[in-house]
């Protein structure tokens, strides 16, 4: 019997019926968040390195993967150094979603469009540079002032142009009267015009090479237009015969509804033209022994494996340009990521390359590129 002097009892697990309440340790209010966080971010570190892989491997390689491959090219920078900036608020986890950042970084950085060589200074530029000028026109100026439209080119000064979207749509008289004006405004420049692709130069031409193929004499407009995606023009200048490639690759895709059985058929009929289109110019590269120049809308930005063709052949004139992040596609007046380009043999050393505002007639701006032919002078 206890008096009021003894100690209360304590439970213990010794008595029936009196279990003792579990220990709980005591956790830090802010471990279980950190615990969640860092589960997000590995989550998200690893589906962003698994797409880097994929885009690696299919790219170029499978029609469903062309939306893919309208990814923004900066992701491709962006998102790892975001996750490698959020690494710390991953607890436990944060070496691990490092490592998988760092390694999509890695795989990813060369395929955004950022110019490693802008701080490097291009060789000055000798007196008898020729000024090169490539531009989609977005269908000509068929809502354009004709006038303002003209006068545009004129100014640019070049000694060769390739321009793009020709369509003068199924009128052989508008086509006689653009050619005949284009003949007006650039006396002493010979004229090479296929489908949509015009090529204007004050250098003599000695040959002409329509790719992937060459319809014949007298078939329509439209045709050239589907067929003909690069105009190769020889021309001769000074004692030495180059070869210009005039290009237009078909878009990866059209926009039409996902939900229509043609949006599928298109999309791979798309896929299917456009390697048609590089593997030709691809091999007429290889067989070409000449110094060689292409330029034009390509409609591939650097984060699709199709742009490998000429990369592995040739050399981005964009590394004369002064901007990190080149642009050359734009909608609304914001610019989005790189489309059109320029490349060269070794044959050639680029001064200067630039990307114009076309003020207003095109969704594209113009390239503007100085060289030179090495061993010319």
């Amino acid at each position: 019997m206890s008096t009021v002097d003894d100690p209360p009892r304590v439970a213990t697990s010794d008595q029936p019926g009196s279990p003792a309440a579990p220990a709980t340790p005591a956790v830090p209010a802010a471990r279980g968040p950190r615990r969640r966080a860092g589960r997000a971010l590995t989550v998200l570190a690893g589906a962003w390195l698994a797409f880097v892989v994929a885009h690696r491997l299919l790219s170029g390689r499978w029609w469903l993967w062309l939306a893919p491959e309208l990814t923004p090219p900066l992701a491709f920078v962006a998102v790892p150094v975001l996750l490698l900036a959020l690494a710390g608020l991953a607890g436990p986890a944060r070496g691990r979603v490092a490592l998988l950042a760092a390694a999509a970084l890695a795989l990813g950085a060369g395929l955004s469009g950022l110019n490693p060589a802008v701080l490097r200074t291009p060789p000055p530029v000798p007196a008898d540079a020729l000024r090169l000028v490539s531009w989609n026109t977005t269908v000509w100026n068929e809502t354009d002032d004709a006038d303002a439209f003209y006068a545009s080119l004129t100014a640019r000064r070049a000694d060769v142009y390739l321009l793009q979207e020709y369509k003068p749509a199924d009128d052989p008289a508008r086509r006689d009267a653009d050619l005949a004006r284009l003949r007006r405004e650039f006396p002493g420049y010979q004229v090479a015009a296929r489908g949509e692709l015009v090529t204007l130069t004050r250098f003599p031409i000695v040959g002409v090479a329509a790719l992937p193929a060459d319809p014949p004499p007298g078939s329509d407009w439209r045709t050239d237009y589907w067929e003909v995606k690069s105009l190769r023009t020889d021309l001769r200048i000074g004692a030495r015969t180059v070869s210009v490639y005039n290009t237009h690759i078909l878009v990866p895709l059209d926009l039409s509804s996902p939900l229509r059985a043609t949006f599928y058929e298109r999309r791979r009929e798309f896929f299917q033209r456009r390697e048609t289109q590089y593997d030709a110019l691809a091999a007429d590269l290889d067989r070409n022994p000449l110094p060689v120049l292409v330029a034009g809308d390509l409609n591939t930005s650097p984060a699709m494996a199709d742009l490998d063709r000429l990369t592995d052949r040739l050399t981005d004139a964009g590394r004369a340009g002064g901007s990190a992040y080149p642009t050359s596609w734009t909608i609304a007046g914001q610019r989005w990521w790189r489309l059109d380009w320029t490349f060269v043999s070794r044959d050639w050393t680029v001064h200067r390359y630039r990307l114009r505002d076309a003020r207003g007639m095109s969704d594209h701006r113009v390239q503007e590129t100085t060289l030179s032919l090495d061993g010319a002078r």
